[in-house]
């Protein structure tokens, strides 16, 4: 059983657009590719195959262990790194100095703009002049390929590049917001005025939404969409599920805020009544040693597997083994994890936190639970180790809920969309 299928889908967004922009788009974001941002290079392949245009663009190259795979390898060769670049003193001066010559009205423009969008302090101001000075080089990157549209993802640090690079150039830009971390600094990262800039807005979640709408003036709440992140069903769940058991998986950082402390607590809670009960936790971080020891203490070390760093196709693997998958954060978007679990066909116990309820239906699909409350926690681990039955009902409702709308195929529809229609509206 598989779920509906997409094109029986009832997605609560309406139709998917079937309209392909005609220019072509640049994307840019801090680090690209990069393992922890595997789903914007999922994105910009699902674009490519939707028949867009897309060139890729960095600001920086994300560090050698963070590129994994000959897929990232070659994603990374044929991206524009915007720093490798500027470090040439004669690349980084020609650049400014012909987007001078062609337009001068736009090159002050943009310098008064990131003058006015400075944060406080000197350093702030230190770094304001480096994204002036690699906005430069973007913009007349992005001429010379003749880029006709520029999206970036997440509204901090690369997208005020964004915003300069395209007073700059005259190329339009949009981005997509993920959240959360930006809603605690509106003032500094300027949200409103890149809201105001932007042609579109994309939000991750409807929650994302809100808080866009909360930090921006309601003159653009128009521009703001709601573009899931994606996965493709198709890599995950490919052999049915067998029976059961107690077997359960954490995937992240470690990092206290994704909740790993609550996990191990519950967990010996729960183990003690369960000795066939497992935990492997796959990721790496830097309270690894801290956890580690944690679950000593707690005396389930002999239960508790750290597996550190998996690549894709090993995620994959340990989703196919586990029997549910429990993701305690404090502060989220919409975890793709999440996604590629419930695409495996397993329940999964998250916080309620974000748009986190959007993708997880509570007592459907999993369970969504108050951040931080261990009892609830080790009640849910309980409930799902007592009913195997109740765990291949939740794995079906999920792989359904995903395919309808988390298939990174019809995201990309969605966002081809937008800039078909941002084109338009300049035609």
């Amino acid at each position: 059983m598989n779920g509906p299928s997409i094109q029986s889908a009832r997605d609560p967004r309406g139709p998917v657009p079937t309209a392909v922009p005609k220019g072509r788009i640049a994307y840019l974001t801090g680090e690209y590719p990069k393992v922890s941002h595997t789903f914007i290079q999922r994105e910009v392949a699902a674009l490519r195959a939707h028949g867009v245009d897309v060139m890729t663009c960095t600001v920086r190259r994300a560090p050698a262990r963070d590129v994994v795979g000959a897929d990232q390898q070659e994603e990374q060769a044929r991206t524009f790194c915007i720093l490798d670049a500027a470090r040439n003193p004669l690349r980084l001066l020609g650049a400014h100095l012909a987007l001078i010559r062609r337009s001068p009205a736009r090159w002050f423009e943009a310098l008064r703009l990131a003058w006015r969008t400075r944060p406080p302090g000197l350093k702030a101001l230190l770094w304001q002049a480096f994204y002036f000075a690699e906005a430069g080089v973007l913009a007349r990157h992005l001429q010379k390929a003749g880029a006709t549209h520029l999206h970036n993802h997440f509204a901090n640090s690369s997208c005020s590049v964004a915003m300069l690079t395209s007073v700059m150039s005259g190329v339009p830009f949009s981005f997509t917001e993920h959240g959360p971390a930006i809603f605690f600094e509106v003032g500094k990262w300027h949200l409103g005025e890149k809201v105001a800039r932007a042609s579109f807005v994309a939000c991750i979640s409807h929650f994302c939404r809100s808080q866009m709408m909360l930090f921006s003036d309601p003159a653009h709440w128009h521009k703001f969409s709601i573009v899931h992140c994606g996965v493709e069903p198709a890599r995950y769940g490919a052999v049915p599920r067998g029976d059961f058991a107690q077997r359960a998986l954490f995937i992240g950082r470690m990092d206290p805020v994704k909740g790993v402390p609550v996990l191990l607590r519950a967990f010996g809670d729960v183990a003690r009544d369960y000795p066939g009960a497992r935990l492997d936790l796959v990721g790496d971080g830097p309270a690894m040693r801290d956890f580690t020891a944690m679950a000593q203490t707690t005396g389930v070390a002999d239960r508790v597997r750290f597996l550190g760093y998996r690549n894709q196709d090993e995620v994959a693997a340990h989703l196919a083994e586990a029997d549910m998958l429990v993701l305690p954060s404090f502060a989220e978007g919409v975890p793709v994890v999440l996604m590629e679990a419930m695409a495996s066909r397993i329940p999964v116990i998250a916080s309620r936190v974000a748009g986190v309820a959007e993708l997880v239906e509570d007592g459907q699909s999993g369970f969504v639970l108050p951040p931080g409350d261990e009892r609830s926690l080790a009640t849910s681990l309980r409930t799902l180790f007592d009913a195997p039955e109740r765990c291949r009902e939740m794995g079906l409702a999920g792989r359904a809920k995903v395919e309808v709308e988390f298939d990174i195929r019809t995201e990309a529809a969605r966002l081809a969309g937008q800039f078909a229609a941002a084109e338009d509206r300049r035609a």
